[in-house]
């Protein structure tokens, strides 16, 4: 029952698109990372998504549409929607998912990570 520094926590991250684990809850990770450049096209079956823009600005991808998430904004990827996103400059998010969820969808990426380090 601590505060959490995001900033802070931000802050010993130095690589883009491998999330950490800051809190847990409900069965839910709330997790942050460094994102920039491209994402994978990916979707998760069973999972919703729920990306917090904390710094910088975000271009989610949709199969239909591009929608832009700017500092501060949210937006939610219901599951089984297949989605990119994408940074041109260096953004940091928080995410808000299941914990047994896979962050590419099974995608086998570089991006891919399938244990998290908890920070």
């Amino acid at each position: 029952m601590l505060p959490i520094d995001l900033a802070s926590k931000f802050d010993l991250i130095d690589d883009h698109w491998h999330p950490r684990v800051v809190a847990s809850l409900n069965g839910q990770d709330v997790k942050i990372a460094k994102v920039q450049g491209d994402f994978v096209w990916h979707a998760h079956d069973n999972e919703d998504e729920l990306f917090f823009l904390f710094k910088g600005e975000l271009t989610m991808h949709f199969r239909d549409r591009t929608e832009r998430v700017r500092q501060g904004d949210m937006i939610l990827v219901p599951r089984g929607v297949e989605h990119k996103p994408c940074a041109k400059e260096e953004a940091w998010i928080v995410l808000f998912e299941p914990q047994a969820i896979d962050h590419t969808g099974g995608v086998d990426s570089p991006h891919r990570r399938t244990t998290l380090q908890r920070i």
